[in-house]
C-alpha cells in the first residue's frame, strides 16, 4: 500500500516544467471534465447520506427557532448572565461566527489581488461559508438586547427622526460593520456565480431550473463584452472586500479594547482579533473541504496542494495568535496596574484556568503539528485539528468575555458564571443553520468555481497545442 504521503511526493515528480509546483489540477482534465465534475452534484439524485445531514441540520435550526421564541417570550434571565457578568455567550458567540467568515474574504479577495491560482478551487466554497457564518453571527446582536421588538435602536437612524439611537454603543458598531461585510461578501459571491450559473443553466434539463439558473445569470452569453466586464466589476469589488479582513473584525474588538475593564483595555485587540479570526475561519474551509473533496469526488480539483497551503496559512495565523497572548502577560506587567495583573493572572489560575489552558493547548500547542509536512498532507490529522482549532477559537472568545468581567473590582460581587440549557441551545443550533445552509448550497450550486479553474490550466495558455510539454532536466 502506498502511503497518502508517498503518493503527495510521485505527484511532484509531474512538476510544473516553469514553477516546479505540483499542478492545481491533476489528471489530464479538459475543459469539459471540470464541468462535468462540478456539475455531478447539481444533476444527480442526493444521497441518502445528504437527506440525512439536511434533516438533522434543520431539527437544530428548529432548536434554534424554539430558544430565540422562549427568549422573547421570557426574557435574557433564561440565559446564565448574572452581575457582574452581563456579557454571557450571546457576545462570545457572535464574535465566534464572524471570526469564521473572515477567511472567505481573504481567500477570494486578498489571493485575488495577489493572483494566487491556487485559491481557485476553494474560493467559492470559502465565499459561501463567509455568507452562512455572517447569518448566523447577525442573530446574536438582535437577541442579547433582549427586547427584541425595539432592535431599530442599532440601525443608523437620523437623529431628526427623534428615535435618538446610542451612537457610542458597539451593538452599532457591530450592525455597521457586519452588515457592510456581508453586503460585499454576497455581492463578491454572486459575481463570481455569473458565469458558472450560466453554464448550469444551459445544461439544465427541467423547465423550472432552466428558469431558475437562467434568471440569476442574468442573460449571461460568455462574449467578449460579457468577460470584460465580469473581470473589472470582480476586481473592483475584490478590492472593496480586502479592507474588510481588517476593518470588520477591528471594530468588533472594539467594542472591548473601547471599554475600562481589564483585560479588555488594550490597543493589541484589533490586530490579535484579525489573525485569530482568519485562523479559524482556515480551519472551517479546510475541514468542509476534506468533506466536499470526499463526498463529491473532487481529488482531482481540491489537491493536497491546497490543503498544504491552509495548513501553513493555519500555522502562522495559530504562531501569531500564541504570540498574541504572551504579549498579554507582558503588556499586563509592563503597565504596573496591579488590577490588569490580576486578570491575566486570574485567567491562568483562577475558578476558568479550565478554559484558559483548553486555550491554549488548541490555538498554540496542536498547531504546531504542522510544521511536520506529513501531518500537512494527512487528511485525517487535518480534519482533527481544524475541530481543536475552532474549539480553542471559541474558548479564547470566552475566555476573554468571561474572565476579564466575573471578578471586578469589588470582592463582594464576584460570581462564577454557567451557561444554562438555552444558552446552549441557541449556541448548537446557530450550527444547524449554518450547515442547513451549506448543505443546500452544495447540492443546487456548483461548490467550485469552474470558470476560474479552467484559467489555471494548460488549455487556457493561447498557445497549448494540446501536447504535454516534460519537464525540463
Amino acid at each position: 500500500m502506498v502511503s497518502r504521503a508517498q503518493h503527495y511526493d510521485s505527484q511532484i515528480k509531474d512538476m510544473e516544467p516553469i514553477k516546479g509546483r505540483v499542478p492545481l489540477v491533476l489528471g489530464e482534465q479538459s475543459f469539459h471534465d471540470i464541468t462535468e465534475t462540478v456539475c455531478a452534484p447539481l444533476e444527480w439524485k442526493p444521497p441518502i447520506g445528504w437527506y440525512i445531514t439536511l434533516l438533522i441540520s434543520m431539527s437544530f435550526v428548529g432548536l434554534l427557532l424554539t430558544s430565540i421564541g422562549y427568549l422573547v417570550f421570557e426574557g435574557i434571565g433564561i440565559w446564565g448572565v448574572n452581575n457582574p457578568v452581563g456579557w454571557g455567550w450571546a457576545i462570545v458567540n457572535f464574535v465566534f461566527w464572524v471570526g469564521i467568515g473572515h477567511a472567505g474574504t481573504l481567500i477570494s479577495a486578498i489571493l485575488f489581488l495577489f493572483r494566487q491560482k491556487w485559491r481557485t478551487s476553494i474560493n467559492r466554497s470559502a465565499e459561501a461559508m463567509t455568507i452562512f457564518a455572517v447569518m448566523c453571527a447577525l442573530i446574536f446582536p438582535g437577541i442579547h438586547i433582549g427586547r427584541i421588538w425595539v432592535f431599530y435602536y442599532m440601525l443608523p437612524l437620523p437623529n431628526q427622526m427623534a428615535m435618538w439611537p446610542n451612537f457610542r454603543s458597539p451593538l452599532i458598531w457591530d450592525i455597521f460593520a457586519v452588515s457592510i461585510y456581508g453586503t460585499v461578501s454576497v455581492l463578491f459571491w454572486y459575481v463570481g456565480l455569473i458565469p458558472d450559473l450560466a453554464t448550469v443553466r444551459d445544461r439544465a434539463k427541467g423547465k423550472i431550473s432552466r428558469f431558475v439558473y437562467g434568471l440569476f445569470s442574468l442573460g449571461w452569453r460568455g462574449s467578449h463584452r460579457h468577460w470584460l466586464n465580469y473581470e473589472r466589476a470582480y476586481l473592483l469589488l475584490a478590492a472593496l472586500a480586502t479592507p474588510l479582513v481588517l476593518s470588520v473584525h477591528s471594530v468588533v474588538s472594539f467594542d472591548f479594547a473601547t471599554s475600562n475593564v481589564p483585560g479588555w483595555h488594550t490597543t493589541i485587540f484589533p490586530p490579535y482579533f484579525v489573525a485569530g479570526a482568519i485562523f479559524s475561519g482556515f480551519a472551517m474551509v479546510l475541514m468542509l473541504l476534506i468533506f466536499v473533496r470526499v463526498i463529491f469526488r473532487m481529488e482531482h480539483l481540491v489537491t493536497m496542494r491546497h490543503f498544504e497551503n491552509m495548513t501553513k496559512i493555519i500555522l502562522l495565523t495559530g504562531s501569531l495568535v500564541g504570540y498574541a497572548y504572551a504579549m498579554e502577560f507582558f503588556i499586563a506587567w509592563y503597565s504596573g496596574n496591579p488590577y490588569e495583573g490580576f486578570a491575566f493572572l486570574n485567567r491562568m489560575m483562577g475558578p476558568y484556568a479550565w478554559a484558559y489552558w483548553s486555550m491554549i493547548t488548541c490555538n498554540v500547542v496542536i498547531p504546531q503539528i504542522f510544521w511536520f509536512r506529513k501531518a500537512r498532507t494527512h487528511i485525517p490529522t487535518m480534519f482533527v485539528v481544524t475541530i481543536f482549532v475552532n474549539i480553542g477559537m471559541w474558548f479564547e472568545r470566552f475566555v476573554i468575555t468571561v474572565t476579564s468581567l466575573h471578578r471586578d473590582f469589588l470582592p463582594s460581587s464576584w460570581a462564577y458564571y454557567k451557561p444554562t440549557f438555552w444558552d446552549i441551545s441557541t449556541f448548537v443550533g446557530s450550527f444547524g443553520l449554518f450547515f442547513m445552509m451549506f448543505t443546500l448550497f452544495v447540492r443546487f450550486l456548483p461548490a467550485v468555481a469552474m470558470a476560474e479553474v479552467k484559467t489555471v490550466m494548460p488549455e487556457a495558455d493561447p498557445h497549448f497545442t494540446g501536447v504535454k510539454e516534460e519537464p525540463v532536466s
